[in-house]
């Protein structure tokens, strides 16, 4: 790949001038879709903003051009209902499509001993690379005391403009929704190719956490994968949801101000190679980055508040521990479990050395590292997250459709990423750049129903709004980079709206 441009100008120029048609086909969502057992559908979520806000007395100023295409499968089976959203792709009033890495799924059970609503939310963060400095406090995981830079992954799909350059043509794949014959295993997910990644130095001490305004790096990644198997055991009274990672190999890096280009052949500067054979492989080997995944995770009861402690009684909310060979269980304040994260039994992952084996057709085995994090670090990045933190306060909507009896304590809770259970960070050590391919695995546990069939509840409007808050923090993540300006004002968000009771 021959760099002539500067790419930060190159990619907000042709994000600015290029016009496409619209990347997706969209599918409409009703509230009939709610009451199957499942669905699996992209739906533009703008188009459905737009449709509740002219129901509800509420302006669309500057979004009347936009759309979100959203990626949503919805379980409803056993007494489990899992509604689950992945971004494919943004577009603006010029037509220019952004894709941005973001993933989240909420659920809805009750638990198996006192039958207690739960919510529980998970949502991934961002990569965070990681360079441990001679002050480490945490051997192979990110800490405030190690050099650090956060990601704002990001793609566009220019190839129906005739534009070839391989970091301007980024494509998602939707992994289909599967199930078994019996209704209590299902798979689906979704794959990013060809991202290009910004990376900002952040510093996450809770004292001073900020972000560097420019970034240092810009990296193409072959892909990012999530791909998620749900299996309900109705004996056991369980729901276990693995979510299987891909971070695909890093096949470009560029230096940012200085442009030195490295890939698998060698280095470059302004399209031209260097006399020496140094990849990017060895750039990433040699100054000892490492790679990670931030991950949040928040629940509510109606009537009890929760906490989250690992085996031996270590609480991990806002606190630093290590988790890698053991589990962090969430309870009601009574001491009733309603679900458990499980690194200790997944605790190894796969790397694919691109360097020996091109066809990344043989693996080794490490372990990864992880443990949680100071809430602050993250939560209160005003620069990095200053939009996640500010539209998040949309999440209560999903409560205030299915328990409105709750909006207020959700209020508190799910709408803030200050008042997350907790934060955790899965490291892998040992990097250089290659495919890592890792499964952490999240339990639940819950009433199982006889059937596993649709429930004949009311609709489960909740999920959709939920993606109200994913799909605006995206769309500002973007507009973030772009201009580099905060709101004018603060969003809050409204009223729970009046639920009519079902026809009968």
């Amino acid at each position: 790949m021959k760099l002539k441009k500067l790419i930060p100008i190159a990619l907000v120029t042709i994000a600015l001038l290029t016009t496409l048609p619209p990347a997706v086909k969209a599918d409409p969502l009703t509230k009939e879709d709610f009451l199957l057992e499942s669905f699996s559908k992209t739906v533009d979520f703008f188009d459905y903003v737009r449709a509740y806000a002219g129901n509800n007395n509420m302006s669309t100023q500057g979004i009347q051009n936009h759309h979100a295409y959203l990626y949503m499968n919805y379980i409803n089976t056993s007494g489990l209902k899992l509604f689950y959203a992945g971004l494919d792709n943004i577009t603006f009033g010029n037509g220019a499509a952004w894709r941005i890495p973001m993933q989240a799924f909420i659920m809805h059970y009750k638990t198996n001993n006192n039958s207690r609503d739960v919510i529980l939310a998970s949502t991934f963060l961002m990569l965070l690379a990681f360079n441990e400095t001679g002050n480490t406090i945490y051997p192979n995981s990110p800490d405030r005391n190690d050099t650090l830079w956060a990601s704002f992954s990001m793609g566009f799909d220019l190839s129906a403009n005739g534009v070839t350059l391989p970091f301007l043509n980024s494509k998602t794949e939707q992994i289909p929704l599967t199930n078994s014959s019996n209704g209590l295993q299902w798979t689906w997910g979704m794959k990013y190719t060809n991202l290009t990644a910004f990376w900002f130095q952040t510093w996450i001490n809770p004292a001073d956490a900020h972000s560097q305004s420019t970034p240092t790096a810009i990296t193409i990644y072959d892909e990012l994968t999530f791909t998620y198997n749900l299996t309900i055991n109705p004996t056991a009274k369980t729901a276990t949801l693995t979510e299987n990672h891909i971070i695909g190999r890093m096949r470009d890096l560029i230096l940012w101000p200085s442009l030195l280009h490295y890939n698998s052949t060698g280095t470059y500067w302004l399209g031209a190679k260097l006399p020496i054979d140094y990849t990017i492989y060895d750039f990433i080997d040699d100054n000892q980055i490492k790679m990670s995944i931030v991950n949040f995770q928040t629940s509510i009861l109606a009537d009890h508040e929760t906490y989250s402690q690992t085996p031996t009684g270590q609480n991990v909310t806002d606190n630093e521990i290590a988790i890698s060979n053991t589990s962090v269980g969430t309870y009601a304040d009574d001491g009733e479990k309603i679900c458990e994260a499980n690194f200790g039994t997944k605790k190894n992952y796969q790397l694919y050395n691109y360097t020996a084996y091109p066809a990344e057709n043989v693996s080794d085995t490490y372990e990864a590292t992880t443990r949680t994090a100071k809430t602050a670090g993250y939560a209160g990045n005003a620069w990095l997250f200053t939009y996640h933190i500010g539209l998040m306060k949309f999440l209560p909507l999903v409560v205030a459709h299915m328990y409105p009896g709750i909006y207020a304590r959700a209020m508190t809770t799910v709408c803030n990423m200050s008042r997350a259970n907790y934060f955790y960070i899965i490291s892998y050590p040992t990097y250089s750049g290659y495919r890592v391919e890792h499964d952490p695995t999240l339990t639940v546990y819950l009433t199982t129903t006889a059937t596993s069939g649709g429930e004949t509840t009311p609709p489960n409007w909740g999920g959709i709004l939920a993606i109200a808050a994913i799909a605006t923090v995206i769309v500002l993540a973007v507009v973030l980079v772009l201009t580099r300006r905060k709101p004018k004002q603060s969003l809050q968000p409204p009223a729970p709206p009046t639920i009519e009771p079902p026809a009968s």
